[in-house]
């Protein structure tokens, strides 16, 4: 008798269940629109905290009894919190969900800004300088992932301008502000109004952001792991060191305007202010451009910040001129910053929000070295226009820096444990430029690392 021939079960294998669909597909237009507002009122209320207390030196000098250089310690104490607490935070909060992280540090944020109304003394004020510092580069790499997960990857760049906007309106509204309330009342209620601001936006969080969980197989491990890329750590130095010839200048505007371009005092806010609509101009043509080419844009934010500070340097004795160059100065070094964090975010595709947070450590060390540089020409006696010209000189370094070293394509998708048990179709579809360009940087539940443009 010949053996029967085994039963074969006609009917198909099942189907594994579809994961769940990416945070962008779920939201409703206004939800996501409610978000990112939230993020900008974030941004907002860090940028008025960061630029205040320049304008408030004379005030916090005199109230405690201090040089204006040493109340100038104030300053210094806010980056070099945000120097330390951009990665630092990022990291070790590595499994921590998107949303409670971005309360949890605009809480401190808060307390930071409570305490700096509330200092006795300089040595006090310093320290809470310092503590409202340390949320801030995390804010913006954490709410830059937040953001782009909840707009799709597609519009990442739109996600991430639309935050850095409440940052750039905080220039040209909220630092004049406070330099007002601080004149007229006092700067301590300054800080008091910044610390409302984070309280409102702790509200807005709670209240608009959605959860984002962080991908499966993510841990601290993981994201310090980022911090082993040649490539980041070039892009991170480069923008340091194109970004100190903004800060040369804008160091030393209100003598350059005043002592050589002629200008009133009272004129002085008034051109803050329309550096700081320069500035919004540039986040959100910066946004569009990178969404197009991120590395292209850092390049060309490069040479167009390095021929605006030329351009300083030869219009300064005229007020138009000068005032209109200044404009052009924050409009294309806001199209570099917005473009560099996108791009940190695409060299760190296992670690996103590192990489966007490192972006702002960068920018602070940007800020302490261009300060330095102009206040050394300045002090050897080569007049308030020095700094532009030493400025530019900086700047083209970062872009021969990025040209010579850092033009190498951002990694190829790298999958979590939980894209390795994904079906090979599914990954193969997520890997594409028009599919994964930054499944990464948005955060999103496949968890795929993003493709260089």
């Amino acid at each position: 008798m010949q053996p029967s021939a085994p039963v074969v079960d006609p009917s198909p294998a099942p189907t594994p269940a579809p994961g769940p669909a990416p945070l962008h597909e779920r939201l409703t237009p206004g939800r996501a629109r409610a978000a990112l507002l939230a993020l900008a009122l974030g941004g907002f209320s860090i940028g008025t905290t960061e630029f205040a207390t320049m304008g408030l030196l004379p005030e916090i000098a005199d109230d405690l009894g201090a040089s204006i250089p040493g109340a100038g310690h104030a300053i210094t104490a806010y980056a070099l919190g945000v120097v330390v607490g951009a990665p630092v935070i990022t990291a070790l909060a590595a499994r921590v969900d998107r949303r409670p992280l971005l309360v949890a540090l605009m809480v401190a944020f808060t307390l930071g800004n409570a305490a700096s109304a509330f200092a006795a003394d300089l040595g006090w004020l310093v320290l809470a300088r310092f503590v409202a510092g340390l949320p801030h580069g995390a804010f913006f790499g954490v709410g830059a992932v937040l953001g782009t997960a909840v707009v799709g990857p597609a519009r990442r760049g739109r996600a991430v301008a639309a935050m850095m906007t409440g940052l750039t309106l905080a220039c040209a509204v909220g630092v004049p502000l406070t330099a007002v309330v601080g004149t007229a009342v006092g700067w301590r209620w300054s800080f008091t109004g910044v610390g409302l601001l984070g309280l409102a936006t702790v509200l807005a969080l709670l209240l608009r952001a959605p959860s984002l969980p962080v991908p499966a197989g993510s841990s601290v491990a993981g994201e310090l792991g980022a911090l082993r890329s040649g490539p980041l750590w070039v892009a991170v130095g480069g923008g340091a060191v194109g970004f100190g010839g903004m800060f040369a200048v804008y160091s030393y505007v209100k003598p350059l305007l005043t002592d050589v371009t002629g200008l009133g005092v009272g004129t002085v806010p008034l051109v803050l202010g329309l550096f700081g609509v320069g500035m919004t101009v540039g986040t959100l043509l910066g946004g569009r451009l990178a969404d197009r080419s991120v590395l292209g844009t850092v390049l060309g934010g490069m040479v167009a910040t390095a021929a605006v500070l030329v351009v300083v340097g030869l219009v300064a004795p005229f007020p138009v001129p000068a005032v209109l160059a200044l404009v052009a100065l924050g409009v294309v070094t806001q199209v570099l910053g917005l473009a560099l964090q996108t791009r940190l975010m695409d060299l760190a595709p296992a670690a996103p929000s590192l990489g966007a947070a490192l972006c702002h450590s960068a920018l602070n060390v940007g800020n302490a070295g261009g300060a330095w540089l102009g206040g050394l020409v300045i002090a050897a006696g080569y007049g308030y226009v020095a700094p532009a010209w030493a400025g530019a000189a900086v700047t083209v370094v970062g872009l021969v820096v990025l040209l010579v070293a850092g033009r190498q394509p951002a990694p190829h998708a790298v999958a979590t444990p939980a894209v390795a048990s994904a079906a090979a179709s599914a990954a193969a579809s997520a890997a594409t430029p028009a599919a994964g360009s930054a499944a990464a940087s948005a955060g999103v539940s496949a968890g795929v690392g993003t493709i260089a443009r």
